[in-house]
């Protein structure tokens, strides 16, 4: 990792695998993955958030080929759509034992106060979610259409490229940043308890970060006396922005504000 992607790479404690990896969470396995584009680096810790920084002005995405594309988002969302009418598809996820399994989180997909789409409902137990179809297999946002798009969305769009790995692992869920450009993670279980100040993590290219966890998840108290100005408080919510922060260290004081974001709905079971 230290040799081709990270030159300040310190130690392997740095290192999180990905998900995605066949030799992902297998213990004492006949062989070990050394691939450097398996692993991610952990997010750490930051007290307070770093201040907002202007991106590199050398941010344009290349023009994608969608001629080999065989999947558009309508298929791909109705692939993973529990209201599936058998025989509309021929992909084998749309069978009834597909549909019966039960989904984890639901993704909506949010242009400043618009949302934008349906929600996508998450049974595997990773998801990408990106820009356009050559970039993933998943959650498409560039397959999304609104009339009207501002100036600022549609370059904003243009930074998610390969976007986010969204995954549920056994203690919580993880964000994998895959595109060029920063995300930024606000959770009930990033935030400090008992505080009224938003935490909101900047998220590096190459980073992970435990978006949740399940076990600060039941150990939190949730009261009534929160209130956060920008909507309604949900203990099971974790809110993502490509590109743009929010909250008190950036000019955007509410989510809301930022061009595009994604709002994950978990499951209240595990």
């Amino acid at each position: 990792g230290k040799l081709f992607r990270w030159p300040d790479l310190q130690h392997p404690a740095e290192l999180k695998p990905l998900c995605e990896c066949q030799s992902f969470g297998v213990a004492d396995g006949p062989t070990v993955c050394c691939n450097p584009y398996h692993f991610s680096r952990l997010c750490g810790p930051e007290s307070p958030p770093p201040p907002y920084s202007r991106l590199s002005p050398n941010d344009e995405q290349k023009p994608l080929d969608l001629s080999d594309s065989t999947l558009s988002y309508t298929e791909t969302e109705a692939t993973n759509s529990p209201n599936v009418t058998p025989g509309d598809f021929s992909d084998a996820s749309t069978s009834p034992d597909a549909v019966k399994r039960s989904h984890w989180c639901n993704v909506a997909y949010w242009e400043h106060r618009t949302r934008v789409g349906r929600l996508y409902t998450v049974y595997e137990q990773s998801v990408s979610i990106f820009y356009d179809l050559p970039q993933g297999n998943g959650f498409c946002l560039g397959q999304l259409n609104l009339d009207n798009r501002s100036e600022t969305v549609r370059r904003t769009r243009s930074k998610i490229g390969y976007g986010i790995l969204l995954s549920k692992e056994p203690d919580g869920v993880w964000a994998y940043n895959r595109s060029e450009h920063p995300i930024f993670v606000n959770s009930p279980t990033l935030d400090i308890p008992n505080c009224r100040t938003l935490i909101v993590r900047k998220v590096m290219p190459g980073y992970s970060i435990k978006v949740f966890d399940y076990e600060k998840s039941c150990l939190l108290q949730h009261t009534a006396e929160l209130d956060y100005a920008d909507g309604p408080y949900d203990p099971n919510s974790v809110r993502i922005s490509f590109a743009k922060g929010w909250g008190p260290c950036y000019s955007r004081q509410f989510i809301t504000s930022c061009p595009c974001w994604l709002e994950i709905l978990l499951s209240n079971s595990r």
